[in-house]
């Protein structure tokens, strides 16, 4: 198996590391880890026990990835992006008695397939990013993210829509709800608040709704 780790990186004997996968220095991946194939983790990177990372996925540097976080295919990362696990964070309890593992339960953050997350981000414990999706660097996600949804801000709020090129959508004009990629062309309709991919392709190779 073809994988590349950074001698000055921290990759725990019981983590799985997919072939094609690379480790920079100063990064550390811990007990448990399991990651796809052709994975970059960045340098100073962090991926927690037991997080589940998908297929060509990329942790730019110093990202902070805490379990049980769970990252689909294609999903990318971006520099010093954090994502948290605990709902009620305290180094102690009310007592005064420093907290242990045991005394807390971690929630996870999922980050479905082909989604981005910006520069410095934050995406609080227990949320989803949709597929796709679209997190603007400096923004603090604190509730589910749609399919394809571009959002921004503290807290993160939609602005937009984006296709799987990451270009933001634009609305046809005469045609409202429906949204045309820029760069490829693709069509997308917009339903009850969501975003649905096109269903057929048109002679031509353009898409169709």
């Amino acid at each position: 198996m073809s994988v590349r780790i950074q001698p000055s990186s921290q990759v725990d004997d019981s983590a799985e590391l997919g072939d094609g996968t690379t480790i920079w220095d100063l990064a550390q991946v811990r007990e448990d880890a399991r990651l796809g194939r052709d994975c970059i983790v960045g340098r100073g990177a962090y991926v927690g026990p037991g997080v589940r990372i998908g297929d060509s996925v990329k942790l730019q540097n110093y990202a902070l990835v805490y379990e049980p976080a769970v990252l689909g295919d294609g999903v990318f990362i971006g520099p010093a992006a954090v994502l948290t696990n605990d709902f009620y964070p305290r180094a102690v309890d009310p007592d005064g008695k420093q907290k242990r593992g045991g005394d807390w339960e971690a929630a996870g953050v999922v980050v479905a397939e082909g989604a981005s997350l910006g520069a410095r981000s934050v995406c609080v414990a227990g949320v989803r990013i949709g597929r796709w999706a679209l997190v603007a660097a400096g923004a603090v996600v604190s509730r589910d993210v749609p399919d394809f949804a571009l959002v921004a801000g503290v807290p993160a709020r939609r602005i937009g829509w984006v296709g799987r090129a990451g270009v933001r959508l634009v609305e046809r004009e005469g045609e409202p709800g429906v949204w045309e990629c820029p760069r490829t062309g693709v069509l997308h309709e917009e339903r009850d608040g969501s975003l649905v991919e096109p269903r057929t392709s048109g002679t031509d190779g353009t898409s169709a709704i």
